[in-house]
C-alpha cells in the first residue's frame, strides 16, 4: 500500500508519530541539526541504545543508506529510526543512497509495526543535498516503496524546504 503523504512545516522533535526518522551521522552518537535536536529532546535513553548498537552490531558505525531503530526516549513517539544520508556530490550521483534511506526507514517501520512515520528532509542540511532534488527523491521513493505505513509525514524545518516538498508533492500527484 502507498502511505498518505503529509507535509508539515516545523520541528520534527515536536511531532507525535509511531516513529520519527533521524537524519543521523554514522557514529549514531548524536551530532548537529536534526540528529542533535532528536538526541537533546529525546533524552539519554536514545544515546544509551545507540551506544549499545555501536558495541554490538555497528562497531564501525551505521553505513550510509541503512536504518536502525531505538527507543524514542522522551519524544512523543515509540521509536526513532536512525538513517545515515549521503553527502551530496557534484561529481558522483549518490541518489540511490538517499533513496535507500527512505526505503530502509520504511522497512524498519514495517518491522516495528509503525503506522505513522515522521521524516526530515534527509541530507539537506550540512550534507548540502539540493532541496528540490531531495524532495523529488524522498517523495518518489516513499510513494514507490511497498509498506504498511499509513502516513508518511515530512516535517520540514523552514518555508524553503516546505515549498520544495509541496511543489514536488503537487507534481507527483498530477503525474501519478
Amino acid at each position: 500500500m502507498t502511505p498518505a503523504i503529509t507535509l508539515v512545516q516545523g520541528d520534527i522533535t515536536g511531532q507525535r508519530a509511531d516513529a520519527i526518522v533521524n537524519a543521523a551521522n554514522s557514529s549514531l552518537l548524536g551530532g548537529g541539526g536534526v540528529d542533535g535536536a532528536i538526541h537533546r529532546r529525546g533524552g539519554p535513553a536514545i544515546l544509551e541504545e545507540c551506544r549499545a548498537l555501536r558495541a554490538s552490531r555497528y562497531g564501525k558505525g551505521l553505513a550510509t543508506g541503512l536504518a536502525v531503530a531505538t527507543t524514542a526516549g522522551e519524544l512523543d513517539a515509540r521509536w526513532v529510526i536512525h538513517t545515515v544520508g549521503p553527502v551530496w556530490s557534484a561529481r558522483e550521483d549518490r541518489s540511490e543512497l538517499l533513496a535507500s534511506c527512505y526505503r530502509e526507514s520504511l522497512r524498519v517501520a514495517d518491522e516495528l509495526g509503525a503506522r505513522t512515520v515522521a521524516f526530515p528532509a534527509i541530507s539537506t542540511g550540512v550534507y548540502r543535498w539540493p532541496m528540490d532534488d531531495a524532495a523529488r527523491i524522498a517523495l518518489t521513493t516513499v510513494r514507490g516503496t511497498p509498506t504498511h505505513v499509513e502516513e508518511a509525514r515530512f516535517v520540514l524545518f523552514d518555508s524553503r524546504a516546505y515549498e520544495a516538498f509541496a511543489r514536488e508533492a503537487e507534481a507527483g500527484s498530477q503525474s501519478g
